[in-house]
């Protein structure tokens, strides 16, 4: 199989994942043509993450006022068998970003559903503790956001853990206007995380993901932080 070009470049840094069980028939809507929901112990799940998006290029150039800025998307888990292989990946209902031509491109080459609106973080660290990390959207003119603190050990997930499933996907699936699938693959060493002592979620979920999304996001199943590292990301390729 010939190796996929890349697309993007950049540094995705503290990624705080607040995660919560969802019913299968929730996400059916969402799901590509091509790939299945992915199970954890029989379960599914959705995650709220927030991150940085740092010292990105495109096809190896840097955009003035675009190599950095936040993001906070709901995603969900899928897989699809490849070669005799199975890819495990994941798809996304949702993606805020502060900068407009980021949204439009991106919806542009992928189909997905970004939004611009504005946005800020905040991370604070010691010596003694793990990070506290925030990042808030503004959405009907207010704040609105989620924040987590965490352990200050910082370690690999264990091998089978549902951190490492969270955290391990690296292929990504959108469906298309035709009512076909990319794909895109996303390279980057394994993340070591911060388990959180403490994460929550404040925002008006109605309006931002659709009254489906309302119970399944009051009841956070777990959330960890991150570390993050240099990523890539292939240009997509249809698949069906």
């Amino acid at each position: 199989m010939a190796a996929k070009r890349r697309l993007l470049t950049a540094k995705w840094h503290h990624l705080a994942m607040l995660n919560y069980e969802i019913a299968p028939d929730v996400l059916v809507p969402y799901l590509p043509r091509g790939t299945e929901l992915d199970f954890f112990h029989g379960k599914t799940y959705v995650s709220i993450v927030g991150f940085q998006f740092l010292r990105t290029r495109i096809l190896g150039v840097p955009i003035p006022w675009h190599c950095n800025f936040d993001e906070v998307n709901l995603r969900f888990y899928v897989r699809r068998r490849s070669y005799g292989t199975t890819r495990r990946g994941v798809c996304f209902i949702k993606e805020l970003v502060p900068r407009l031509a980021v949204a439009k491109i991106a919806n542009w080459l992928y189909n997905e559903n970004y939004q611009a609106v504005a946005m800020r973080h905040q991370i604070n660290r010691t010596d003694s503790t793990g990070p506290h990390v925030s990042y808030q959207w503004k959405q009907e003119q207010r704040w609105q956001g989620l924040t987590l603190t965490a352990q200050a050990t910082l370690q690999l997930p264990a091998p089978g853990s549902f951190e490492e499933f969270i955290a391990e996907h690296y292929w990504g699936y959108t469906p298309q206007r035709d009512g076909g699938t990319v794909e895109y693959e996303v390279q980057h060493p394994p993340w070591k995380i911060w388990p959180a002592t403490n994460a929550d979620l404040n925002c008006d979920v109605a309006s931002l993901y659709g009254e489906p999304f309302i119970k399944p996001l009051r009841n956070l199943a777990s959330a960890f932080l991150a570390e993050g590292s240099p990523i890539s990301v292939s240009m997509p390729s249809k698949i069906c």
